[in-house]
């Protein structure tokens, strides 16, 4: 239910961007500096089974990478897949804009973790 999505995308490429700036539930601190990773829970379900509790569970997270630039902010989403795939996580890329108030470039990953009970 609470995957090691921290853990996961914290690869030397990634902290090479954006140093310890990952901020857990979509949140960062109005005063962080620029680029940063933000990411939540989209949905959580264990595996069910008749026997007994679940042994693991399914979890979609997504992965939203932050940067002031169009070419940063593609090299950290790169970086961050690069580290899913690395781990075995499925993921996709389900927006790239540039977000209108902040004016900071966004691309979010939406991965899926399993995890062991």
């Amino acid at each position: 239910m609470f995957p090691p999505v921290y853990k996961t995308i914290r690869t030397p490429e990634v902290i090479a961007i954006v140093a310890d700036r990952i901020g857990r539930h979509g949140e960062i601190g109005q005063d962080e500096q620029r680029p940063y990773i933000t990411w939540s829970i989209v949905i959580g379900n264990p595996h069910d089974q008749i026997s007994g509790a679940p042994c693991s569970d399914f979890t979609s997270v997504d992965i939203n990478c932050w940067h002031p630039t169009d070419g940063g902010v593609e090299q950290l989403a790169l970086e961050v897949r690069a580290a899913l795939d690395a781990a075995g996580h499925h993921n996709r890329v389900r927006v790239n804009l540039r977000d209108p108030e902040t004016r900071l470039y966004r691309v979010g990953i939406e991965a899926d973790f399993i995890t062991q009970r």
